[in-house]
């Protein structure tokens, strides 16, 4: 009995001592190379950029991460950064194929998304929001 009580306050000192040092420790976690955010947050990996007057395009790799294998269903995100025009029209190749998957209009500020599908696997706009940097899109396609 004397050993479990000692045991359960060795258990407490470590814990109390964890609890203050929890801010460096999870700082020093993050930056570890195995450590990245998870594509569904994200947007996944940048796979093309496109260097335009006022703007940037980014355009970033298809996303199928399900928890315990790929979905047959993903996304595919783009994203504007900088001065955006009033519309933005631009013809997408996601795939890297050389022919264009689709094209997304958008008419800036009635927040208006017009999506063309170009390719059978292109199915919809699942998300078109402004943000801090300017705008980003997510077009939902199959696998």
């Amino acid at each position: 009995m004397t050993a479990g009580l000692i045991w359960a306050l060795c258990c407490l000192i470590v814990m109390i001592m964890l609890y203050f040092a929890l801010g460096g420790l999870s700082e020093g976690f993050a930056k570890l190379p195995f450590m990245k955010l998870n594509p569904n947050t994200n947007g996944g990996e940048l796979a093309q950029q496109v260097v335009m007057d006022n703007c940037t395009l980014m355009i970033r790799k298809p996303v199928f991460d399900g928890l315990l294998r790929e979905r047959n269903k993903g996304f595919v995100q783009i994203e504007w950064k900088g001065d955006l025009p009033g519309k933005i029209n631009d013809t997408i190749d996601y795939n890297m194929d050389s022919s264009p998957d689709f094209v997304i209009g958008i008419i800036v500020p009635e927040n208006q998304v017009n999506l063309v599908a170009l390719n059978p696997k292109v199915r919809d706009v699942g998300i078109s929001t402004s943000t801090s940097y300017g705008w980003a899109a997510r077009i939902n396609i199959d696998k």
